[in-house]
């Protein structure tokens, strides 16, 4: 299981460097890419697919399902909250 956490925090890693770089050529822009910690559909999205891919992630691999899963539910909040610019 010790692997699996490194992996992931090595992805959950590279996610912030790029919201560092893309910060750096444009200020303000960090904000907007972590915008979906206050979108209700993006985080309710990623909150189902985690609930969904850990279910069957627990079945299948145990511990290392329930990291992969809650990996997955980040990442597809995150993407769905990249569509969708507040105002």
């Amino acid at each position: 299981m010790g692997t699996t956490l490194v992996v992931a925090a090595i992805v959950i890693a590279a996610v912030v460097v790029r919201t560092a770089v893309a910060e750096l050529r444009e200020p303000g822009s960090g904000r907007r890419q972590w915008s979906f910690l206050s979108d209700f559909r993006a985080l309710s999205a990623g909150a189902i697919s985690a609930l969904a891919l850990g279910l069957l992630g627990w079945r299948q691999a145990g511990g290392e399902g329930l990291v992969w899963a809650g990996l997955a539910g980040i990442l597809v909040a995150f993407a769905m909250g990249q569509g969708r610019r507040s105002r």
